[in-house]
């Protein structure tokens, strides 16, 4: 049963987080700790690069230099990573996991597929079993996570909502609760699926309306307000008027997502992804994988 959360409910029903630890602070996990930190929640952050997690010390977050420092005192821990092996060597080799106090709450919210997200629940039951893991992937690029309206997937155990509650609160505009851990992860490969689709019938309409030689204005101007365009597409077309393919969902992230899409699915039942993931393929090794997941277009050009 799926049950949704907003940020409307009572105050009496939020239980107080004291501290977070944010590893991982891209574009998105940058964005989600500053907003976890301008929650009031007392923030620490590692990243990689550790210039990659020093502006967010303004934001009155602690710098920490390694991961095991970072969560020593946590009561949340967030991962948001590239990719499910960055996550397991942060959580083993790097010291993460066995550093964490004890009943503390793990919130994976990076986007590793369902046999990553399976290998990290395999590693805390073995490793830490006092530890409570939440799959929390999220919805949204850069705009959204600076906002704090990112759509939260979290499933795990009902007893520890409430203990996540402010952290969530913090990042996404809607928590939606989908079930046991690992429900979440594959929540969010049928989200970027889709979402990899919207991208592409953009592409290769504006392809198409290139080779039937109408101008990328006029039909930038007849596609305004249809109702064919969805929110997300309609924000799209606006930066692509503007050639503007600065990274908000980079190329590279979009093809690693249809992977993971595809290493669920029967071989050749999805023909549409199939393709999607050669011809964006072809667009990393051809130097756009920094670009936003919007450069097929001029890829397609």
């Amino acid at each position: 049963m799926i049950a949704s959360r907003s940020r409307g409910q009572p105050e009496a029903m939020r239980t107080r987080t004291t501290a977070v630890a944010v590893l991982g602070t891209g574009v998105m996990g940058g964005a989600m700790a500053r907003r976890i930190a301008a929650a009031g929640l007392r923030t620490t952050v590692w990243n990689r690069r550790r210039a990659g997690a020093e502006p967010l010390a303004e934001a009155g977050a602690r710098v920490a230099d390694d991961p095991a420092d970072a969560v020593r005192d946590a009561d949340v821990v967030v991962t948001m990573v590239t990719d499910a092996d960055a996550v397991l060597e942060i959580a083993g080799d790097r010291g993460m996991l066995a550093a964490l106090p004890r009943d503390a709450v793990w919130a994976q919210m990076a986007t590793i597929g369902v046999e990553g997200i399976e290998k990290v629940a395999a590693l805390v039951a073995k490793e830490r079993p006092d530890v409570t893991l939440v799959d929390a992937p999220v919805a949204g690029s850069r705009g959204p996570a600076e906002q704090g309206r990112l759509t939260v997937f979290a499933a795990g155990p009902d007893d520890v909502r409430e203990r996540v509650a402010p952290v969530f609160d913090a990042v996404g505009q809607r928590t939606v609760w989908v079930g046991a851990t690992g429900q979440a992860s594959r929540v969010k490969l049928v989200n970027n699926l889709l979402l990899a689709y919207a991208a592409q019938g953009l592409a290769e309409a504006l392809a198409v309306a290139g080779d039937l030689g109408l101008d990328r204005d006029t039909v930038l101007d007849a596609m305004d307000g249809s109702p064919l365009i969805s929110g997300w597409q309609a924000q799209k077309l606006a930066r692509i008027r503007e050639d503007d393919y600065s990274p908000e969902y980079a190329l590279t992230l979009g093809l690693k997502d249809v992977r993971l899409a595809l290493a669920g699915a029967p071989v050749d039942r999805l023909s549409a992804a199939t393709a999607i993931l050669g011809q964006w393929q072809r667009a990393v090794d051809g130097g756009l994988g920094g670009e936003d997941v919007t450069v097929i277009v001029r890829a397609l050009q």
